[in-house]
């Protein structure tokens, strides 16, 4: 079940391998809003520079690993924090990541010790081929996102909100497959707005919800290593249906631009996905009402310090 009761389990779990990410409250003016209180979550201050560990930790402690040890497919994040989370418990690891990887990532894979496989185009095409490798080695695999242990680390993001900023009304999550806004959303119950935030070119989750059933979706864009899976995870979705505010659509230009921003006004880089909330407010496709309280999860910096090219 992925509820609030097993997310405070988790929580216990993995409480001494991750970081209790802080919060910051700054005034919304000074990224040229409306001025009122703006929080932000910064979770890319997590072991392996994104909120992927919490999963990952709830993966590999709550399931054994074979001696053909785990496998993985991502577009860098989940890897890495697969990577960290296998050599903290003495497991080996593979991971699959495909060729639009950032060599940020590509990097903090290989710094903890996993074997990396570098194929495909896409993070379909390297699940695929992570999925080969199961079923020849009998290797466990550790979805990105598509797994319960995995919503119910992602998920212990929202327990931590909630304690530190029990005032906001909404949170501004950005998405790829999902483990995270579900998790975060099965934490909430609907009690808190939780606005799902996708690239236009990659926009998996809103499609699915227009649909009413996961599809495949178009999966490019500048944040292709960290939101442009296929479909969305099928455990994830009558999550969102059921406990998601919207989920709204960002340009690239605007991805890009809040990363800038961040700079300026925060001196925080983050990686195009790690931007993509904050990307809604800066560019009005989540305009908040009056005296709405809102919080920001900033959830990933693998990218070259201070270097907004396209990866």
């Amino acid at each position: 079940m992925i509820d609030r009761d097993h997310i405070t389990a988790t929580e216990r779990l993995i409480r001494p391998y991750v970081r209790r990410t802080p919060v910051i409250t700054i005034d919304a003016g000074d990224f040229g809003l409306a001025p009122s209180p703006l929080a932000f979550k910064l979770e890319f201050l997590q072991h392996t520079a994104s909120f992927k560990p919490r999963g990952a930790f709830a993966s590999l402690l709550s399931r054994k690993a074979p001696e053909a040890g785990v496998v993985a497919a991502s577009g860098g994040n989940h890897g890495a924090a697969v990577a960290f989370a296998a050599m903290r418990l003495g497991i080996k690891a593979a991971i699959f990541v495909p060729k639009v990887t950032s060599p940020a990532k590509l990097d903090r894979i290989r710094s903890y010790g996993a074997e990396l496989v570098v194929t495909g185009e896409v993070y379909a095409e390297a699940l695929a081929a992570s999925e080969e490798r199961v079923a020849q080695t009998g290797a466990l695999a550790v979805h990105a996102y598509d797994q319960p242990t995995t919503l119910l680390g992602q998920g212990t993001v929202g327990l931590e909100l909630e304690r530190d900023l029990p005032e906001i009304d909404t949170l501004m999550v950005a998405v790829g497959g999902g483990g995270l806004v579900g998790g975060i959303a099965a934490w909430y119950e609907g009690r808190t707005r939780v606005v799902a935030v996708e690239p236009e070119a990659a926009p998996t989750l809103y499609d699915a919800l227009k649909a009413g059933r996961p599809v495949d979706a178009p999966a490019g864009g500048i944040a292709a290593d960290s939101l442009a899976p296929r479909q969305v995870g099928q455990l994830m979705f009558p999550i969102a249906q059921k406990y998601l505010a919207e989920a709204v659509l960002v340009s690239g230009d605007a991805i890009r631009d809040a990363q800038r921003r961040l700079w300026d006004v925060l001196r925080v880089v983050a990686e195009p996905g790690g931007a993509a909330a904050l990307a809604a407010l800066l560019s009005g496709r989540y305009q908040p009402a009056k005296d709405e309280r809102v919080a920001v999860l900033l959830c990933g910096a693998n990218t070259n310090a201070v270097d907004f090219g396209e990866k």
